[in-house]
């Protein structure tokens, strides 16, 4: 019964995907601002929703390892497998805000969080507030980039209807989170008959399960034509992820980290600095940049299970 819940959870994910995509570059339109916008917030903050959850909950019950492991897991995944088979399926362009921009400001971010855990191996309530403060920030910015960047009005008969567009997200955004929490509970329930630790199943089943919504927006994102979309939805996840998912979870509840966890940051940290200088080479990750992304992934993965 367990693989039929995983089954389910993938159809949920891929359908739910595709009315989301709709229904968010419809709104960057109806809005007047760049899909990457939308790909920075909404669709970024509604993909990341299952990693909050985990999270969040993991933090409140204990489970450090799940906890902070879900996050560095999934930011490891989006970066290396979700632009990487974004890539692959029509190369992934990125304009200069978000390269100079969003996706530097990830990297800082990045930084900031390996220096607070390596320093006592715990994010506490201060460290909470710090990463909470950032993400004001990225919020205020955003936002104020989205209004200066606004577009000319765009032909009416070409959009969706408002009350359709608001449906289709709504639709696919909760579909992406039911079947999210299907897959990652299934997932679960099999790798820890298998004896998985903790830590493992963090890295890899729950951090894999939940960055799916992130995977399958970002690929139907980019099947059609809306890279700027799919690129936004990464990094603005990783921001999200970092900041948001994080900050409330230590707040909630001080989180403990191993010592494998400032490991997993440090790979994390040097997989985002090779993900921005590949981008920035061409202003785009080609077919064979994002197949190599996914080899590496594919190394990383087979050296966590075998620590």
């Amino acid at each position: 019964m367990i693989y039929v819940w995983l089954i389910v959870g993938f159809v949920l994910l891929v359908k739910g995907a595709d009315y989301f995509v709709d229904g968010s570059s419809a709104a960057a339109k109806y809005l007047r601002v760049p899909s990457v916008i939308i790909g920075l917030t909404i669709v970024a903050f509604g993909t990341s929703a299952p990693e909050a959850a985990v999270s969040i909950t993991a933090a409140v019950e204990g489970n450090n390892g799940i906890a902070v492991g879900n996050v560095i897991g999934s930011n490891i995944f989006n970066l290396l497998v979700v632009l990487g088979v974004s890539s692959l399926l029509l190369p992934v362009a990125a304009n200069k805000k978000i390269l100079y921009g969003d996706f530097v400001f990830s990297i800082v971010v990045s930084v900031v969080l390996l220096g607070m855990i390596a320093f006592d191996l715990e994010l506490g309530r201060i460290d909470g507030l710090v990463l909470f403060g950032f993400f004001l920030y990225f919020l205020y910015a955003t936002i104020k980039t989205a209004l200066k960047n606004r577009t000319k009005e765009e032909k009416r008969e070409e959009l969706l209807p408002p009350g359709k567009c608001i449906f289709y997200i709504a639709l696919g955004l909760t579909a992406i989170i039911m079947g999210g929490n299907l897959v990652v509970d299934s997932a679960s329930q099999i790798a820890a008959v298998f004896g998985m630790s903790q830590t493992l199943i963090g890295l890899t089943i729950v951090a894999v399960g939940t960055s799916l919504p992130e995977l399958v927006t970002s690929a139907v994102a980019a099947c059609k034509g809306e890279s700027g979309l799919a690129m936004g939805n990464v990094i603005g996840s990783n921001i999200f992820n970092i900041l948001a998912i994080l900050s409330l979870s230590s707040l909630l509840h001080p989180i403990t980290v191993e010592i494998i966890n400032v490991y997993d940051m440090i790979f994390l940290l040097g997989v985002s600095i090779l993900g921005w200088v590949v981008t920035w080479t061409k202003m785009e990750i080609g077919r064979m940049e994002g197949l190599a992304m996914i080899l590496i992934y594919s190394g990383y993965l087979a050296y966590i299970i075998m620590r």
